[in-house]
This record gives C-alpha cells, sequence and structure tokens, in this order.
C-alpha cells in the first residue's frame, strides 16, 4: 500500500530507510512483478542495460536479469544492498538524486515500488541525465487488492488502530485509487527531456495464506508507523484473525500501475 497517500513520501527519508531491518524477510514477502510487465520494459527498450533505482534486494533487477538484461542497481539502504549483491545484483548505495553515476548512461532506467521515495523534480532531471536519447524511463507499483470483504476488514483494522494515519483507512479501502497521486506526480515532473508517456496497466494474482500476508504486511509501508506507535501486534492479530475467519487463504485479483516514458 502507499505509504503517504497524497503527501510527500520522499520527504520521509527515516520511512524510505526503515525496509532494511529484515532483507531477507522482505524479499520473501514482497511480491515478484507480473511478466508482462517485465516483458513490456524490455521490448520498450533500445538496448540491455538499465538502472535499477532503489533496488532494494533486487527483486526487479533479478527479473530484468532473466530477462536478458545487465542491470546496475541504486540503493540508499547498504543492507538491502548487501542481500542484493548476494543474489548476483551489482549494486551502488547513494540516494538515487546524489548518485554519481561518472559518465555512465543506460538504454532504461526502472524503479519498482519506490519511485514515490523520490524527489520528483530532482529524479527526472537525473533520469535525463543517465538515459540515453530514446531509451525508457519506466516506473511501476503493484496494487495489493484483497477481495472487497477482506479488503474492509483490513480498512477497519487499521482505521480502529491507527484512526489519526493520513494513509491508513484510505489505502486499504482503495488501493487503487491511492496511487494515482504518484502516477500524477511523476507525470508531470517529466518536463520537455521525456515524450510519449504511458500508463499501462498489468494484472496480476496471486493466492495468499494467512503468515504470507501477515510477512507481507511486516515489510509494508505501514509496517513502521504501526510499530512506532506500539500497534504492529496489534494489527498483526486482528489481520491474522479477519483471514481465518474468511477460511484462512485469498486470492489478490490485483493491479501493477506504471507510466513509461521515452527519453527524447
Amino acid at each position: 500500500m502507499p505509504t503517504l497517500a497524497g503527501g510527500e513520501p520522499h520527504r520521509r527519508r527515516d520511512m524510505a530507510e526503515s525496509f532494511g531491518s529484515d532483507p531477507a524477510l522482505y524479499d520473501r514477502a514482497r511480491p515478484r512483478y507480473p511478466d508482462a510487465l517485465i516483458k513490456a520494459v524490455v521490448a520498450k527498450g533500445t538496448g540491455q542495460q538499465v538502472v535499477d533505482v532503489g533496488c532494494g534486494t533486487g527483486i526487479v533487477a533479478r527479473q530484468l536479469q532473466a530477462a536478458g538484461c545487465r542491470v546496475l542497481g541504486v540503493e540508499v539502504d547498504e543492507r538491502m544492498a548487501a542481500y542484493a549483491r548476494s543474489t548476483g545484483v551489482d549494486v551502488e548505495v547513494a540516494p538515487f538524486e546524489s548518485w554519481d553515476p561518472a559518465g555512465r548512461t543506460y538504454d532504461a532506467l526502472v524503479a519498482g515500488m519506490t519511485w514515490h521515495w523520490i524527489d520528483p523534480v530532482a529524479g527526472a532531471a537525473k533520469a535525463a541525465d543517465v538515459l540515453r536519447p530514446g531509451g525508457t524511463f519506466a516506473v511501476f507499483w503493484y496494487v495489493l487488492q484483497p477481495p472487497p470483504e477482506l479488503g474492509a476488514a483490513f480498512a477497519t483494522v487499521q482505521r480502529d488502530v491507527l484512526p489519526d494515519h493520513p494513509a491508513a483507512a484510505h489505502a486499504a479501502a482503495a488501493p487503487l485509487g491511492a496511487y494515482e497521486h504518484f502516477l500524477d506526480r511523476t507525470a508531470d515532473a517529466l518536463g520537455g527531456a521525456f515524450t510519449a508517456v504511458e500508463r499501462p496497466t498489468f494484472p496480476w494474482s496471486r493466492t495468499y495464506t494467512r503468515d504470507e500476508w501477515l510477512d507481507q504486511l511486516r515489510t509494508s509501508g505501514m509496517a513502521k508507523p504501526l510499530a512506532d506507535a506500539g500497534k504492529l501486534d496489534t494489527v498483526l492479530d486482528r489481520t491474522g484473525a479477519a483471514i481465518e475467519a474468511y477460511g484462512g487463504t485469498f486470492t489478490l485479483d490485483s493491479t501493477a500501475v506504471a507510466l513509461f516514458a521515452t527519453r527524447v
């Protein structure tokens, strides 16, 4: 789910750098991206050299490597970078906005579930600098869409436990709409260096057990504010109970949303 619906996540470095507390859990629990999305990125590219912004544990990078790309990750958190390196991903540690590409340019720039942590204006300028003419800018998010009955139950839990958090109930109740701000903000910041802006969507499905969903929740953007408030265990317990009442497993028929553009 989005961490700060309608806000400015790139100003919350504490939250952006909170995901590395357990990289192995993060890598295991986070969904992979739809094959159709990865194929679309590769098909739009003018070559195979890709920079992955906010690569985390290397989930996107490994999917692109499997599709034949050569990927360099840029990651702000050394813990996440170390895990990605252990899986065969080359990573440099720096905030993307101040990362020094040392004159290198790339055929594509990607960011999976991370571009909202990047300053939109500075990020777009850096992307224009590191992409070759005709290069592909591709940022994307997966949207977790539980069945309506469970989605309503999850929203109730978060509203009850963390009523003052701006994203809590809204993101759980209407997850797809919560990403529109990120897509709009990204498109508005691209400026004249990019053309052929597209916003494709990619359906995907996955069945979750109770424990798999709770592990995903432990790695979500809501985990830190919940933990800071001393309420993470309460949310996990109540969310787990809702899943058990639903039958113990459920299927997400979800969507990945993307913004593609071409470097002029």
